[in-house]
């Protein structure tokens, strides 16, 4: 019995290499090749996990470094400046990885941001430099680049003291480079401004120099100019980061203190937290209290980033490194807890401030018998994306599913594709919404993520006012395209708020817009306007009142509540038409009329139908009186009536509905 359990065990390639030195154990049937078989396993994980060891020298004793010989930074700029191939050339100048052909976007490890380009996780990793006679510990956190992802941003410098400004010496400020900006500026961090790209033939640094200085007000005399592809000028930029940024501020003498900035899940040793240590000293086997939870964990594993996890077995005050405690559920790793030593507490961080989801849709499983799996799926990657906010709803057109919370478009697109290749779940998801207030005249709010959840035409009596979100929104632009931004924002309900000439060929502009409309593919727009010149860059700024209707889809009278949605009362009727004529092309014709309404608070705008399949009931009669070709078709008549009134309304097909959702982003692309 015991030897048959054991030649079931899922062990992983590198079990059998560990396996192979005890033969003996391994092929004896017996209570010691179970306890071979677990030993191995485990040695297979701790080897996994731990990947880096083999292949990386042996690293310098961490308690060597005190805070004073430690650097904490990061690396802020827009999307596609070329952050992360200068992290690649530091991480090889300093000898964290080999030099080779191979080393692009090492840092972006999801595959989800090799496909796309772009950074979506934070992610560390350390590097031991030598200067002025010195050995210096430099721990490098890595930041995203999209707006949609500023919350990643804003925990990433939480744990800096300093970061890297880095500009495209072609394109120069773009919308996003500010708003990273403002974000270190408020974290009182220390900016050193860097020019990528000078390499280039259209490069022109002198111009990129004087829009930095202009729009931040910081010195720009000591600009590093660098190419981050070939290493141009990159070496010097380690003794700018040990001089100009200050070390950690922190204490080994100190209890034990530190702050959790970052989580991810490992399919082995479950949930890793990575935490910036500020005071004392961790080492493994300890026991540490979250203040958040209350509950006490034991240290399994600790290190630092390498760029994999290397186990140090210890790390000590101003040092960023990752541990393992056997946590399994997101509800025990809290993002901005403090970390004590069991019986010593000491004084909380403040935190971060939750992220306030900005994007609602729903998630349904294709298949309505793959719910438990999604929900487990959903519990692993918020684990890793602990900005997603998850509750559980019901559909009648989908069923059972959840309401999901997002920064945003990218920010859902993105979650849904990590869902998808990662956890091979395939799901449906509804068109994005924002929350929406309801104010009473009795003086209640109401906040409604869901289009289902709107009030009835009957209640509007009650109501005072619809608020919806709104947002300041920065544009940055060529001088030639100002007409233009400025006739897309008008289009959308936007409101200037100022506009300025960077220099004399860049523009920056601000707008005040109603969330919704930036759903409604203003980005794609604006870039189809600009030639792809134009960067955008948001933030909200609270509630604002508006002219809010319910727009339902019928299927023969019945409503859909999956493709209800909320718009301003001007584009009520062209949301509707549009909707009706979309579902027409991809619903199938049945053996009665199906007919399409879109309907504004009940009032039906637009109509499409779907003619029934005709049987030639008449093929079999060859001859005779015309009326009896008549009765025969008077039969299928009623027949067809009986089956509608039977049937009541007609349900959408998931896979049509499928079809539907995924189908706009490309209806929109191929009109223009």
């Amino acid at each position: 019995m015991v030897f048959v359990l054991f030649r079931r065990l899922r062990l992983p390639a590198a079990c059998t290499q560990a396996s192979a030195h005890a033969p003996t154990l391994a092929h004896r049937p017996g209570p010691h090749a179970a306890s071979a078989a677990v030993a191995s396993t485990r040695l297979a994980v701790a080897q996994r996990f731990s990947s880096s060891s083999s292949r990386t020298k042996d690293l310098p004793p961490l308690a060597d470094f005190p805070p004073e010989r430690i650097r904490n930074f990061s690396i802020i700029a827009h999307i596609d400046h070329g952050k992360s191939t200068l992290a690649d050339r530091l991480l090889e100048l300093a000898g964290t990885i080999s030099k080779s052909d191979g080393n692009k976007q090492v840092l972006d490890k999801l595959k989800v941001e090799r496909d796309r380009g772009i950074t979506i996780k934070a992610q560390t990793a350390s590097m031991f430099v030598t200067h002025k006679g010195e050995q210096y510990l430099l721990n490098l956190i890595d930041t995203p680049g999209h707006v949609d992802f500023s919350y990643e941003v804003s925990r990433s410098l939480a744990a800096c003291q300093g970061t890297l400004l880095l500009v495209d010496a072609c394109q120069g400020i773009q919308a996003q480079t500010i708003a990273n900006f403002y974000l270190a500026f408020g974290e009182g961090l220390s900016i050193i401004p860097v020019l990528n790209k000078v390499d280039l033939p259209a490069a022109d640094p002198v111009r990129i120099a004087e829009q930095i200085e202009t729009a931040f007000e910081i010195d720009t005399s000591q600009t590093r100019h660098i190419s981050a592809k070939t290493g141009l000028g990159v070496q010097p930029l380690f003794g700018d980061i040990i001089d100009l940024i200050p070390p950690p501020e922190g204490d080994a003498k100190k209890p034990f203190r530190a702050l959790l900035f970052d989580t991810w899940y490992d399919q082995y040793v479950g949930v890793v937290c990575l935490i910036a240590v500020r005071d004392g000293r961790l080492n493994k086997g300890d026991r540490i209290v979250s203040a958040h939870t209350n509950r006490t964990h034991e240290i399994t594993d600790l290190g630092i980033m390498y760029p994999d996890p290397k186990s140090t077995g210890s790390l000590s005050a101003g040092q960023v490194g990752y541990v393992t405690m056997n946590m399994k559920t997101v509800r025990d790793a809290h993002i901005g807890d403090t970390f004590y030593l069991e019986g010593k507490p000491t004084e909380m961080f403040k935190g971060f401030q939750p992220a306030q989801s900005m994007v609602f849709a729903g998630m349904y499983p294709m298949d309505t018998n793959d719910y438990a799996k999604l929900s487990e799926s959903l519990d692993r990657l918020t684990i890793n994306d602990s900005s997603v906010t998850v509750t559980k709803e019901t559909s009648m057109a989908l069923g059972q599913g959840f309401r999901l919370g997002f920064l945003g478009t990218l920010h859902m697109d993105v979650f849904r594709q990590r869902l998808e290749e990662e956890h091979e779940a395939t799901v449906i998801n509804t068109a994005p919404t924002v929350p929406y207030i309801i104010k009473y005249h009795n003086g209640t709010e109401v906040r409604i993520r869901n289009p289902a959840d709107f009030p009835d035409p009957d209640e509007h009596a009650r109501i005072a006012a619809f608020m919806e979100p709104m947002v300041i929104g920065t544009l940055v632009f060529p001088g030639e395209y100002l007409g233009r931004m400025m006739e897309l924002c008008g289009n959308h309900r936007g409101e200037q708020v100022e506009y300025s000439y960077m220099d004399d060929k860049r523009v920056m502009m601000k707008y005040r817009l109603p969330m919704a409309e930036v759903l409604s593919q203003f980005y794609d727009q604006l870039k189809s306007l600009s030639s792809g010149y134009a960067t955008f860059d948001w933030e909200e700024v609270g509630y604002e009142a508006a002219d809010l209707v319910k727009v339902n889809i019928l299927l023969n009278g019945k409503p859909v509540d999956a493709l209800a949605t909320i718009v301003h009362r001007t584009k009520s009727e062209q949301t509707a038409k549009t909707w009706t004529k979309r579902i027409k092309e991809v619903m199938e014709k049945q053996l009665f009329e199906i007919v399409i309404q879109g309907t504004v608070n009940g009032k039906v705008v637009a109509r499409e139908s779907l003619s029934a399949v005709r049987k030639d009931v008449t093929a079999k009669c060859y001859g005779g009186d015309v009326t009896r070709k008549m009765k025969l078709l008077d039969r299928q008549k009623a027949g067809k009536k009986r089956m509608k009134t039977l049937a009541g309304g007609v349900e959408l097909p998931q896979e049509a509905f499928l079809t539907l959702m995924r189908g706009n982003d490309s209806s929109q692309s191929n009109k223009k």
